[in-house]
């Protein structure tokens, strides 16, 4: 029973699956969904309006239920709502964790890896493990400039760009083709 005083966090969804898209693609997951986001794009895939509150004890109970101990959280934009109180929670489960973040906010250092994928700036991201841009045509150069790391994925937008997205890694081979795999297999 939550009491008056315990903080909530607006969870959208939390399911388990396997990691779709970038680094870590095809590792079995637990993935927290948060509601709400800072930017508006056309191609999000969450329901922003749904969601319901639940504390930092209810979200460990409810994640434990699964076998993986990778955590994968989203959104959303998660650093809307992510804290160390509900990160500290999820660690002393044994949990690793993953963000996916636009790169807008800084991510708390309880969190072990870093996947951004920025949609516009300003960003006040501190520290990125992958660069995950879904492809629109364009400057992704710029944006690897402003925001470094070793690792840059592109993706598709929706998979209506596959040829171009594959004809850009192809010329620019820093850069490696991240597609939504968990949608081509019919997966959550």
């Amino acid at each position: 029973m939550t009491t008056a005083t315990e903080h909530t966090y607006k969870v959208n969804e939390i399911f388990y699956s396997l990691q779709g898209e970038g680094y870590y693609t095809g590792t079995p997951a637990v993935f927290l969904r948060f509601a709400g986001c800072n930017r508006a794009c056309s191609f999000c895939d969450t329901r922003h309006d749904s969601g319901r509150p639940m504390t930092a004890a209810e979200i460990v109970r409810h994640i434990e239920a699964f076998p993986a101990r990778h955590l994968v959280v989203t959104g959303g934009e998660p650093t809307l709502q992510l804290d160390s109180d509900l990160l500290r929670a999820i660690k002393a489960g044994g949990w690793y964790v993953q963000i996916e973040t636009n790169g807008t906010l800084p991510v708390p250092v309880e969190v072990d890896w870093v996947t951004c994928s920025p949609k516009e700036g300003p960003w006040g991201i501190d520290r990125i493990d992958e660069l995950k841009v879904v492809y629109q045509g364009q400057d992704v150069e710029q944006i690897a400039a402003l925001l470094p790391t070793p690792r840059l994925f592109l993706q598709p937008c929706s998979g209506i760009n596959v040829r171009e997205t594959v004809d850009y890694c192809l010329t620019h081979p820093r850069w490696r083709l991240s597609l939504q795999s968990h949608k081509y297999i019919d997966i959550k």
